[in-house]
């Protein structure tokens, strides 16, 4: 289930019954830093043309290639968003692939001259926020933050473990 309509589904859930207002879940507050966090790397990102999505799957393409059923669980998209993604980068001369020679069955995904350019602008991206983030937050804070997204993301896959033993739809659990 996509991770949006999981917040929705809470957000949801704890404004309609348990009588919580949207600023009070967390929930809220991970939707609302996400979706500004996602709109800035997109607005950089569509300056050279490209996406936050394609940015983030040239971060994640190894120099000695990488597979291309290993880019989906690393980054946690689906197998038809990184298909179609990785369709429009070869598309657009970012990346090539190729049989990886030690196991047929296998296609290995590389970046192309253009790719490795676009790969270090989302390089620099990335770390010029983070070093903002890190200016201006202090580094427990930053520390209890990350523990909690951490935790949270336990919890996730717990619900999710969970409602696979049981076999029980559940749309919070279904993530």
């Amino acid at each position: 289930m996509n991770f949006n309509v999981v917040l929705l589904c809470m957000h949801n859930l704890f404004r309609n019954f348990g009588g919580m207002k949207p600023h009070e879940t967390i929930d809220f507050h991970i939707r609302w830093v996400w979706a500004k966090i996602s709109r800035m790397y997109n607005q950089e990102a569509a300056k050279h043309g490209g996406t936050m999505s394609i940015g983030y799957i040239l971060l994640n393409i190894e120099k000695e290639g990488t597979h291309s059923t290993k880019l989906g669980p690393k980054m946690g998209m689906e197998a038809r968003s990184l298909t179609r993604t990785l369709k429009t980068m070869e598309d657009d001369g970012l990346i090539f692939r190729e049989i990886d020679p030690k196991d047929r069955r296998k296609v290995r995904v590389f970046l192309t001259e253009k790719g490795k350019k676009m790969r270090e602008r989302s390089k620099e991206t990335v770390l010029a926020f983070n070093s903002l983030v890190h200016e201006r937050i202090s580094p427990e804070a930053l520390e209890n933050c990350i523990h909690v997204l951490q935790e949270l993301n336990g919890l996730l896959d717990d619900m999710r473990a969970e409602n696979e033993s049981t076999n029980h739809s559940n749309p919070i659990a279904d993530v």
